[in-house]
């Protein structure tokens, strides 16, 4: 069983790694089994985890880890905007805190503080089409070559906040002072400075040297 699993990984891996090469672009999360995050050394709650395929490698989110200290989204804000405002950070953790990703009337069994105390650090998915994007009136959205990631134009933004509304996760955010619209450029910040953990930038040569240690080849 955990083998099907890991070999299924490994296919989609391969494609979209490809697709990343070509484009330049990140890709939408892969939902990964715990078999498989076990090979990156991840122990998660649970059966999943998201990972994120970017130019620098898979970013993984690892809930069990996260102990919503906000330092993510501190950092996130204060070198991207030059400010700590974590309500403008591109990665979301501080609206998770409570009830999770959504409140429901079963809240004690689910994630956040009056929960399972289980915290979900939200990370921009990147996707290969964007709804941001294409909601955009003044196209202000589009794909930065340099980066690998879908970018807002501050200059070109109105602040109508089309992009928020469009994104199912409403990930972009709309700063209350500058009046224009927040997203993730894949900088690693985040991740960088994460102190738990739970958001981890593998680097692909890493990946690739994790994957064939275990009798997998990926190149």
């Amino acid at each position: 069983m955990f083998e099907n699993e890991i070999q299924d990984f490994l296919e989609k891996l391969r494609t979209r790694r490809e697709f990343l090469k070509l484009s330049g672009r990140g890709i939408a999360t892969l939902t990964v089994s715990a078999a498989v995050l076990n090979l990156f050394g991840c122990s998660p709650v649970g059966e999943s985890a998201n990972v994120l395929l970017t130019a620098k490698g898979m970013l993984i989110s690892e809930q069990n880890r996260c102990v919503g200290c906000q330092r993510c989204e501190m950092v996130c804000s204060a070198i991207n905007d030059g400010k700590i405002h974590p309500f403008v950070s591109r990665v979301k953790i501080a609206r998770n805190f409570n009830y999770g990703t959504e409140i429901s009337d079963n809240y004690r069994n689910v994630d956040g503080y009056f929960g399972n105390f289980l915290m979900t650090p939200e990370t921009c998915k990147q996707c290969q089409e964007p709804k941001c994007a294409g909601a955009c009136p003044v196209e202000a959205i589009s794909l930065s070559e340099t980066l690998g990631a879908w970018t807002i134009d501050a200059k070109k933004c109105v602040g109508c906040g089309a992009c928020a509304e469009a994104c199912p996760w409403h990930m972009p955010t709309i700063d209350p002072d500058t009046k224009k619209s927040t997203k993730c450029i894949l900088c690693g910040a985040c991740a960088e400075n994460c102190i738990t953990g739970a958001l981890r930038i593998i680097p692909w040569e890493e990946v690739t040297a994790i994957l064939n240690k275990n009798g997998y080849r990926f190149s």
